[in-house]
């Protein structure tokens, strides 16, 4: 991946972790909802691109990347200040992209799912694009819905927010792809339950987004349930048969981000139920969710993917992966409630992408590399 690239996806991600605080910087009179930019340009924008990059498996970064990001940048934008006639033609051409992409590398119809001879860090892969297009998609048609056709009306859930989440996604899934890619096949058991991991992770989502739009809330608590035991058991696939890399200890770090997000799920949830619930009185829990999400897990497989042909690096760093949790887990939060620390949390991210993204290292306790 060129510098210049990495510049402008270091900008890109600090910037989406800047606009999570902005509201703390603006006049109260200023209507706009950041949170569009926060999610679009880390999950759509930056996640988007380096999930091409990585489709394509090139060095170069390729012409059809650059347009890709730069729609991606307008779409943002046009999203933001709710001008949504060029959001669906962008939606139009950005799907088309993906889908070429997609097709290129793996197939039209993903007939691979259904084979167990398919490695299923390649099954991940080619979720992660189908979730992309899929998730492009189904916003464009929410906002045909919500903003011009008015045919369903009757789903409070049903909210162009709720479904721009989904952006992150196929990140998420990218970033399993590399997990099971790290891992050594086993025999016929092991294969069964790398199989097993696909299949829930990828049902489970989708299964949870549904009981969302239907406020089903027993139900998330059981399919969250579900997802987080499934976690646990690749998390046991990754520490036992996982290779021996740099890229394991970043992994396994990401993991724990993971479970993170799947307790503090779990726990929204209850809290929803409670008969005593007020949405503004539990912000703080999805702040804490969301930045486990984005910042802790699904940027450590952007990293391994920005810098997949350049290890060593500093990834399996104790200081690093300290510094990273310190961040994610103390300093974003906070930033949401307090200006210093919303400056400290973004000066902080800026410095591990960085290090991320423009530094060599060598081996540490660990792990070593193998050749």
């Amino acid at each position: 991946m060129s510098i210049q690239f990495r510049i402008l996806i270091l900008v890109l991600m600090s910037l989406a972790l800047f606009f999570g605080f902005l509201n703390l910087f603006t006049p109260e009179a200023i209507f706009y909802n950041f949170d569009r930019l926060h999610i679009f340009l880390f999950n759509l924008c930056s996640g988007g691109a380096i999930l091409l990059y990585f489709t394509e498996g090139k060095n170069k970064i390729s012409k059809k990347i650059i347009v890709f990001l730069f729609l991606t940048i307008a779409y943002a934008i046009f999203a933001f200040l709710k001008i949504y006639i060029p959001v669906l033609i962008i939606t139009l051409m950005l799907v088309a992209i993906v889908e070429s992409a997609r097709i290129k590398k793996f197939s039209l119809f993903p007939f691979d799912f259904f084979k167990s001879d398919v490695p299923v860090s390649a099954k991940f892969h080619q979720a992660s694009l189908l979730c992309l297009s899929m998730g492009m998609v189904i916003s464009g048609l929410v906002i045909l819905n919500n903003e011009y056709l008015g045919i369903i009306n009757n789903f409070p859930k049903l909210q162009l927010d709720t479904f721009f989440l989904g952006f992150s996604f196929p990140l998420s899934l990218i970033t399993m792809s590399l997990l099971f890619n790290l891992m050594k096949d086993d025999g016929h058991i092991i294969l069964w339950l790398k199989n097993i991991g696909f299949w829930f992770v990828n049902l489970g989502v989708i299964i949870f987004f549904l009981f969302i739009i239907f406020e089903k809330l027993i139900p998330q608590v059981f399919v969250t349930s579900i997802l987080f035991a499934t976690i646990i058991m690749i998390l046991y696939l990754l520490l036992t048969l996982g290779k021996n890399l740099q890229q394991k200890a970043f992994l396994v770090s990401g993991m724990g981000f993971l479970l993170y997000t799947a307790v503090t799920g779990i726990l929204y949830i209850i809290y929803e139920v409670s008969p005593d619930y007020v949405s503004e009185n539990y912000k703080w829990l999805m702040r804490m969710h969301s930045f486990a999400s984005l910042y802790g897990w699904n940027l450590c497989g952007l990293a391994i993917i920005c810098r997949f042909n350049d290890f060593p690096l500093k990834l399996h760093s104790h200081r690093l992966i300290a510094f990273h949790w310190l961040t994610v887990m103390v300093l974003a939060p906070l930033g949401c409630y307090y200006r210093f620390f919303a400056v400290i949390a973004t000066i902080s991210f800026i410095f591990i992408l960085y290090i991320i993204l423009f530094t060599r290292g060598k081996t540490d306790s660990i792990v070593t590399v193998s050749k």
